[in-house]
C-alpha cells in the first residue's frame, strides 16, 4: 500500500499465528510474495477460483520477529514481507503454474519495490516448503528471467519459514472494499508459452 493509503486505513495490534486451513487430504501450500497482499490475493483468487484453489490468506513471512503487526511490517525492520499462501489441489493446477502466474502478475525486477509501493515489505519471493517445490522455483524462475524478463528478476527463492496471518481486516480485502488501493504493477501480462 502506498504513504497515502496507509493513512487512511486501520491499524491493528496484531497479527494472528498460522491457524491451519482446513484442505482435503493431497492439498499443498505455495507461498508467494509480490508487493501489496491485497491485490496478489485478489489476482489468485479470481484466476484459480475453479481451478482447484481451496483457499487462500495473507499474511507475513520471512521476517525475525514474533507476532508482527501490520504497522511494524510496514516500518520495514521486522524483515517481512507481506505475502499470500494458497492451498491447492495439485491434481488441477501445478506449482509450476501457480509459479508462471506468479510472474506474470506482477513485477520480479524491482528488488523492495512494487510500484509506488517501496520497502522490503513489498520484494518479490518465492517461500518454497520442500526439496521439489525449491527445483521448481529455480526453474521456472531462470527460464522468466531468460525468456520472459530478459534477465533482471529480482525475485528471491528461500524456505518457507514461520508464517503469521494477516490481521481481520486484510484478508479478501479487494472482495469486501471493491475501491480499495490496488498496486498498479498487479496485472496479467502475456508472454508466449515457456519453453519446456
Amino acid at each position: 500500500m502506498s504513504f497515502i493509503s496507509r493513512l487512511f486505513k486501520p491499524f491493528s495490534t496484531m497479527s494472528t499465528p498460522a491457524t491451519p486451513m482446513t484442505a482435503p487430504a493431497g492439498a499443498q501450500t505455495a507461498t508467494v510474495a509480490a508487493g501489496c497482499f491485497w491485490g496478489v490475493e485478489h489476482m489468485y483468487r479470481r484466476a484459480f477460483a475453479n481451478k482447484g484453489l481451496y483457499d487462500a490468506r495473507v499474511g507475513y513471512i520471512g521476517g525475525d520477529s514474533k507476532n508482527p503487526s501490520y504497522r511494524a511490517v510496514c516500518s520495514g525492520r521486522t524483515g517481512h514481507a507481506e505475502a499470500l499462501q494458497v492451498i491447492y489441489d495439485p491434481e488441477k493446477v501445478s506449482y509450476r503454474q501457480l509459479l508462471e502466474f506468479f510472474y506474470k502478475m506482477h513485477d520480479p525486477t524491482t528488488a523492495n519495490r512494487q510500484g509506488p509501493d517501496v520497502g522490503s515489505q513489498y520484494r518479490s519471493a518465492i517461500f518454497y516448503h520442500n526439496e521439489e517445490q525449491e527445483k521448481i522455483a529455480r526453474d521456472v524462475t531462470d527460464k522468466v528471467n531468460k525468456e520472459w524478463w530478459k534477465g533482471s528478476v529480482a525475485t528471491e527463492i528461500l524456505p518457507a519459514g514461520e508464517w503469521w496471518d494477516a490481521e481481520t481486516y486484510h484478508q479478501l480485502y479487494l472482495d469486501k472494499n471493491p475501491g480499495g488501493y490496488e498496486c498498479p504493477s498487479h496485472f496479467l501480462r502475456k508472454f508466449a508459452p515457456l519453453s519446456e
